[in-house]
């Protein structure tokens, strides 16, 4: 009875498989576009970011004192909590990139990009990897693991 009960429900299925195929047809396609939405998003942000940083760094090292500035940073203590923060980030996205990268030789350099250029370097790797990924999200986060 279970078995012909399956058949029976089987060929149901089959016969309005066309209406189900359509449906199914139209969900990933709304998926794949609201999936290409956050793609570009992201892409956005990242290069917003890249450019937000390029005009603040320009702004920092034309404008203030490096040397003079970093070190009355260093004397304040909420000036070393922001750079144990900040360089806490930096670590965790370096191993991000560590992780991801096909060649350690490339992984090392953008690690070096991020502690020395900042976000400036993070945002730039981001948006790359979001350009490289072609709209696949797991090959974005994951690299050579995807």
């Amino acid at each position: 009875f279970v078995i012909a009960r399956s058949e029976a429900t089987k060929q149901s299925l089959h016969q309005r498989g066309d209406c189900f195929g359509q449906k199914n047809t139209a969900l990933a396609m709304t998926v794949k576009k609201q999936e290409n939405n956050r793609m570009k998003i992201a892409k956005i942000i990242s290069l917003l970011g890249f450019l937000a940083m390029t005009a603040v760094l320009i702004y920092g090292f034309t404008v203030g004192d490096f040397s003079g500035e970093g070190s009355q940073l260093m004397k304040m203590p909420w000036g070393i909590v922001s750079l144990v923060d900040l360089y806490t980030g930096f670590t965790l996205f370096s191993m991000w990139i560590i992780y991801r990268e096909k060649s350690l030789p490339i992984a090392i350099a953008w690690t070096i990009a991020m502690m020395t250029l900042d976000f400036f370097a993070g945002t730039l790797y981001a948006f790359l990897a979001l350009q490289a990924s072609n709209g696949d999200w797991r090959k974005f986060w994951m690299g050579k693991h995807a």
